[in-house]
């Protein structure tokens, strides 16, 4: 290693082991009910006592188990600890997910060069703590950057790897809507891979239902298609299409404006995600785009996406940044790391969704704006990179051009 990238690291390392700590501290002063931790640590103890999974309450916050059977039963051994232990094990879990969501990340946008990526990663550690999805899964104990990184682990293997579409399928058998990037594998010729996560999530939900028929069939029969179990969709902690329609039209379900709005989005992102996971050889980091096009999409487009399941923010400012060689490319950086820096939704004074002003509409419902924004910009950006590849026939771009979208140059 040169003295420059060792210097970087160390200084990376400093400014993540300084945010860290402060981020600590400030858990230790005010406190985190990581509430979604006690939910899951109920689930466990439903499982060891063969209680009825469903029907379990949460002490003194009455909220019910929204997960599959098998993901309650992977929740088991949080049962072998006191709540206070439990705590900091949590955290020190999440913070080594996050280190290795921002590795992830980094691999799936191939930037930066390796001498640099500890760096980055360091950074990204020091800097991801205080985006707003990230902090609120560690204020929940929420299991989000579990699900982010089995899923890029399963997106940054070959294609050619057997194990490809394991890390989806786990997923989906924990959280249900990673099930769509199974989809866009399918879409995009990746047929192997799709057949493997269909068939570890049927695996994984085989063996939910030999352990706990009873919550099994009734979690896939009924649970499962009951939004109301999850939450009530008009708050602003939902960053859904869905959340945002309600909050707009000051109403607890938008009906077919909902409904109309959401097969839109899902239509456009599905197409864009695709279109950018067939065009590798027209556009750099096309499968990278394709992917973080089709998270955006199950977050746009689920009934109910929370502020913290918009970790995929990670990857997506990880793009962002890898490409970031122009003034507009920057700004459009920028501008997406102050909109997950900033936490303005939580600045709405009608925090339960109703009653909204209208100039709280666009802080209230931040995400699916931004998310929207994206998958049109890369829409446009592959019409214009496919066009010209039409245009210049028997015409191909080298990694120079791919790297800025610079015009065809002749094949030798």
């Amino acid at each position: 290693m040169t003295g420059r990238p060792r210097a970087r690291t160390v200084a990376a390392a400093v400014f993540a082991v300084v945010s860290l700590a402060v981020f600590t501290l400030l858990r230790h002063q005010h406190g985190a009910t990581m509430v979604d931790m006690l939910v899951y640590r109920a689930e466990g103890q439903a499982v060891v006592n063969g209680d009825d999974l469903y029907a379990m309450r949460l002490p003194g916050w009455d909220l019910p188990a929204t997960y599959p059977p098998f993901a309650a039963m992977l929740f088991v051994p949080s049962t072998w600890f006191d709540v206070s232990t439990l705590r900091v094990l949590v955290m020190l879990g999440n913070y080594a997910l996050l280190a290795l969501a921002a590795h992830l990340s980094f691999r799936l946008a191939g930037w930066p060069a390796g001498r640099n990526r500890p760096a980055a990663v360091l950074a990204a550690v020091g800097l991801g703590i205080w985006l707003e999805p990230v902090f609120t899964t560690f204020q929940y104990g929420q299991v989000n950057l579990a699900i982010l990184c089995l899923v890029l682990w399963d997106l940054t293997r070959p294609d050619r790897s057997p194990l490809k579409g394991v890390g989806i399928g786990l997923a989906t058998a924990i959280k249900i809507t990673p099930g769509l990037f199974a989809v866009y594998l399918l879409l995009t010729g990746r047929i192997r891979a799709a057949l493997v996560s269909g068939a570890t999530f049927l695996a994984a939900g085989l063996i939910g239902w030999a352990a706990l028929p009873d919550a099994s069939y009734g979690f896939w029969k009924t649970y499962l298609w009951d939004p109301s179990r999850v939450g009530v969709t008009v708050l602003v902690d939902n960053q859904s299409l869905r959340g945002a329609v309600c909050r707009l039209l000051d109403v607890n379900d938008p009906g077919l404006v909902g409904l109309v709005a959401s097969a839109l989005v899902a239509s456009l992102g599905i197409a864009v995600a695709v279109l950018a996971g067939r065009s590798v050889r027209v556009l750099r980091r096309a499968d990278a785009w394709g992917a973080v096009c089709t998270a955006l999409t199950a977050l746009l487009v689920s009934p109910i996406s929370w502020t913290h399941h918009w970790v995929w923010c990670l990857p997506l400012l990880a793009l962002l940044a890898a490409e970031a060689r122009t003034v507009g490319r920057r700004v459009l950086l920028g501008v997406t790391l102050a909109v997950f820096l900033s936490h303005v939704m939580w600045t709405v004074p009608h925090r339960w969704g109703r009653g909204v002003a209208w100039y709280w509409q666009l802080p209230g419902s931040i995400y699916p704006p931004l998310g929207i924004a994206v998958l049109v910009a890369v829409g446009l950006r592959l019409y214009r990179v496919r066009r010209r590849a039409a245009e210049g026939e028997g015409w191909a771009l080298p990694v120079s051009a791919l790297d800025d979208d610079a015009a065809l140059t002749k094949q030798t």
